[in-house]
């Protein structure tokens, strides 16, 4: 019961942790304008993501623009596209296989296998959370080292958006529910105990000992 219990919170964390990854992965807010010195009052505000640059008038009118070359884009923005999407595609693949040796579902009948499976979906979903870590950590660290770079111009500087700290969340959601689905070990199916009868002695008028045959029956 506590095994189910897990897996149920497990994947649940999991699941969340996946779609929060994915909306990460659209959302263009990865960098937004730093309003610093002449910065301070401006009338637009520019988004940069993964896929789009977006450009937010102080009217509230927004302009995005999809990155026309990838091979134009900064080593940093490639190798985010690829880790995320892979990230993306092995939070579907664990929602998969845990679903398949869960307890609550009849795919896989030995319990043990069934346990070895989610444990495998547990592993599969941490690394989907190492995946989006390290393309957060590798944006974050270049926003951080442009931002104090004193032969940054400030109009291309950029500060930390709110697409980082989502993906941060969904990494600590992904490894966290991977943690639990790993502890996952199979329910022991043999409740009770077994109970072992000795049969009954009894003695007869010519002294042997007699065993009460009704114990064989």
């Amino acid at each position: 019961m506590v095994s189910a219990g897990l897996e149920i919170l497990g994947l649940g964390l999991c699941v969340i942790g996946s779609l929060l990854v994915m909306v990460v992965c659209g959302l263009p807010m990865w960098k937004v304008t730093a309003f610093i010195e002449a910065n301070i009052v401006v009338a637009q505000t520019i988004w940069d993501g993964l896929w789009m640059s977006c450009v937010v008038q102080s009217t509230g009118q927004m302009q995005c623009k999809v990155h026309d070359s990838v091979l134009a884009l900064g080593h940093d923005l490639q190798a985010a596209r690829a880790l995320t999407v892979i990230s993306c595609v092995f939070g579907v693949l664990g929602l998969m296989v845990v679903i398949a040796g869960a307890q609550c579902t009849n795919c896989i009948n030995d319990e043990n296998v069934k346990a070895r499976v989610v444990n495998a979906g547990g592993v599969i979903y941490i690394i989907s959370g190492l995946f989006v870590l390290v393309p957060l950590c590798w944006m974050a660290n270049n926003i951080i080292s442009d931002f104090y770079n004193p032969q940054v111009p400030p109009s291309k500087k950029r500060e930390i958006g709110a697409a980082l700290y989502i993906g941060w969340a969904a990494t600590a959601l992904l490894l966290i529910g991977g943690a639990l689905l790993c502890c996952s070990c199979p329910s022991n199916g043999n409740s009770g105990y077994s109970a072992k009868y000795a049969p009954t002695k009894r003695a007869t008028p010519n002294g042997t000992v007699d065993y009460d045959k009704r114990n064989y029956v």
